[in-house]
């Protein structure tokens, strides 16, 4: 599989994919056309707008999933998929509704080419129960596409020990998370991402990553980190 998991579009001081155009273009490689999949936010032309204007320098093509008269057949015949951020909820909703998920899973084994910024990182994962979003709707179950054998925290923020807002902080949250499953979290900062190349993984960007397993300390990982262990593992959700 060829895979590039963002943390998120953008990145302060920069615009839209800006920071990641370079592991964008070496990702996409010949293919120009990209089917964006915009259903994470409610203005889908819009959104379609926005990724044209970004990739537009590369040479490339964008066509929005909504548009299709056949979204699965679409899915099928693209080269490559981009799924963008937004809200993970609906998001997710709309891509069980459609019956997308196994068109995606079995495209991108396939050979298409898979990119996700934030909402669509989640997608790849086996969960969305790792998501930062409200629940806004309510998917029909948290089954995402499953691309890669665990979870994945997008905009991974370290705790700030100078604050004094009392609410949980990331890592607090993720560890509650691996109370009740057994399952590497991959917290990604801003400004970095995932890439997967068939068998191996990396940590691309510049803030690198912390990883999150049961029964351990979270662990620093740092771009350009070989993370091909991941790959290996067996999520197990709802274990005591």
């Amino acid at each position: 599989m060829e895979l590039l998991l963002l943390s998120s579009s953008t990145k302060h001081g920069t615009g839209f994919l800006e920071h990641a155009l370079d592991a964008v273009a070496e990702l996409l490689g010949d293919p120009k056309r990209l089917l964006f999949v915009p259903y994470a936010k409610r203005d889908h032309d819009g959104y379609v707008e926005t990724v044209q204007a970004a990739v537009r320098p590369l040479g490339v093509t964008v066509e929005g999933i909504h548009r299709a008269d056949d979204p699965v057949a679409a899915v099928r015949d693209a080269e490559a998929v981009f799924i963008g951020g937004g809200n993970s909820f609906r998001l997710l909703a709309t891509l069980h509704r459609l019956g997308l998920l196994g068109a995606l899973r079995d495209a991108v084994t396939g050979g298409t080419r898979y990119m996700g910024a934030s909402a669509g990182t989640n997608m790849a994962c086996p969960s969305l129960r790792t998501s930062n979003d409200m629940p806004i709707v309510q998917p029909a179950s948290f089954e995402a596409i499953g691309l890669v054998p665990f979870q994945i925290n997008p905009h991974y923020q370290d705790a700030d020990p100078n604050s004094t807002h009392m609410g949980e902080t990331r890592e607090q949250r993720l560890a509650e998370f691996l109370e009740d499953n057994d399952v590497p979290v991959l917290g990604i900062r801003e400004g970095s991402w995932l890439r997967v190349r068939g068998e191996r993984a990396d940590i691309g960007g510049t803030t690198g990553a912390r990883l999150f397993t049961r029964g351990a300390d979270a662990r620093e990982i740092s771009a350009g980190t070989d993370v091909t262990f991941l790959l290996d593992a067996e999520p197990k959700f709802d274990v005591p």
